[in-house]
């Protein structure tokens, strides 16, 4: 237990020691206090502090603290623990935290978080695991959760939200105004209201602002837009995050084969998609897997990194079999061997620049069957302006290095060679990839290394014998 003096203290940190510095960081401090509550188990500090923090800076406190602190910290807040703060944690340390958690501390703690806010917590446990916490739930918000997690992992219908405000319409607005100032459970946030016949099949939407500009005796019917965009419980969260891109939305309600409203997706679970999106193809780019977490142990990321180092290796011994063809042009002019990984190196380079682009206006649909023979044309010509550019450059060096006149032209023409192919393997391999349904993200990097590195070889050691006449 701490002494009375280090408790006055920690019970001055929530009104006189802010939880981040400067730049935005956690202050060392703020968690040391919070850490030693947790050893005085100080339940009345903890959950003043707890009940002070929005979602997103409680989940930073909890990863900042130790994996034995983190469960003690829920256990002594009680009912103060906004649960939804442990989906803004790594997944690893939720999973920790749910592990250790009793059934009914979980179950219990749910029941104050939105649906998708519910879902998103389950989905990532063992069946075994949810169905325990799910038959701790009142029967209605079970069947709400679980049809939720019967969808597709990655859909619109896993992402929704089923809490939205559904009126007849044949009501006027000063109707719709009652309903939504007499009912208790309303959604915390929600943008506009949705109309529905009695078999809750969707009608149109009425946004908040024209309801609220308009006079009570006003038909609802008046304020109706039917073709307000909406989406499919199957479609993909990408999919759904574009939409809401392109057409500036910040809500849109979600409809089952039935044409039922089943839900709605705002704005707040799209920022979620974007990130995890990126987040995602930023990893599969560098051969990371998705799920790989900072919290991670060096013994999962090892074995998640393994895969993928396996197929780069392979790679490489296919690029170097190349140069055991020309074993003996190597032998005869040692210059050849020192000079050949420049030219595949310099392809690499300009190939993951051209890659990068591709992948990414792949993922938006920028690259499309209208545009993509132009875009590939253009990054043809860009790889022979920069090849002859650095055709110019390296045999320059080359001739001052080797003082071997013959030796620029070679390189500069495998050079040339090795950029061009290098700007056509970045934009064609990514299309191909995605043509036959696998993720450019993930696979292009290692394809286009190994372009290149053949190319730029093959294309150099092949000049030179060519040029000097090695044997």
């Amino acid at each position: 237990m701490a002494d009375g003096t280090e408790l006055a203290v920690l019970e001055k940190v929530p009104h006189h020691l802010p939880m981040r510095d400067d730049h935005g960081e956690l202050r060392s401090e703020f968690v040391a206090a919070v850490s030693r509550a947790i050893e005085a188990a100080d339940s009345a500090f903890l959950r003043e502090i707890v009940g002070e923090l929005h979602e997103a800076d409680l989940g930073d406190l909890i990863e900042a603290l130790d994996a034995d602190e983190r469960v003690s910290l829920v256990e002594l807040t009680g009912a103060d623990f906004d649960f939804s703060a442990l989906n803004e944690v790594d997944d690893a340390v939720r999973e920790e935290i749910l592990e250790e958690l009793e059934p009914e501390t979980v179950a219990e703690g749910m029941r104050e978080l939105e649906s998708d806010d519910a879902v998103e917590l389950l989905e990532g446990m063992d069946e075994e695991d949810q169905d325990e916490i799910l038959d701790k739930l009142p029967q209605s918000e079970r069947i709400a959760i679980e049809r939720s997690l019967d969808y597709p992992e990655n859909s619109a219908g896993r992402r929704m939200q089923t809490e939205f405000i559904a009126v007849p319409p044949d009501w006027n607005v000063g109707q719709a105004i009652d309903y939504m100032r007499d009912t208790a459970d309303l959604p915390d946030r929600f943008y506009e209201i949705y109309a529905v016949d009695g078999d809750s099949r969707w009608q149109g939407a009425v946004s908040l602002d024209a309801l609220l500009r308009s006079r009570r005796p006003v038909p609802l019917a008046d304020l109706i837009d039917e073709d307000r965009r909406r989406v499919s419980v199957n479609d993909d969260q990408e999919e759904v995050a574009r939409m809401f891109g392109k057409y500036n939305l910040v809500a849109a309600p979600v409809l089952d084969s039935d044409n039922r409203l089943v839900g709605v997706i705002t704005i707040d679970d799209v920022v979620d998609v974007i990130e995890e999106e990126a987040d995602e193809d930023l990893k599969a780019l560098g051969g990371v897997t998705s799920d790989e977490e900072l919290s991670d142990s060096f013994w999962t990321i090892a074995k998640g990194r393994f895969s993928w180092l396996i197929v780069n290796l392979a790679t490489a011994f296919l690029a170097s079999s190349v140069l055991g063809l020309f074993e003996g042009q190597l032998e005869q002019m040692v210059a050849l061997a020192v000079l050949a990984p420049i030219v595949a190196s310099q392809g690499g380079n300009a190939a993951t620049q051209t890659m990068t682009v591709a992948v990414r206006a792949l993922a938006t649909r920028e690259l499309n069957p209208n545009n993509a023979t132009r875009l590939v044309i253009r990054e043809g010509l860009v790889g022979l302006i920069n090849g002859i550019a650095f055709a110019v450059i390296t045999g320059i060096a080359a001739v001052a290095w080797f003082r071997i006149p013959a030796l620029g032209v070679v390189i500069g023409l495998a050079m040339l060679v090795n950029l061009v192919a290098g700007a056509l393997g970045g934009i064609l391999i990514p299309m191909v990839l995605e043509k036959v349904k696998a993720d450019p993200a993930v696979a292009s990097g290692t394809f286009v290394t190994t372009v290149t590195d053949v190319v730029g070889f093959f294309a150099f050691l092949g000049i030179a014998t060519l040029w000097f006449g090695l044997k």
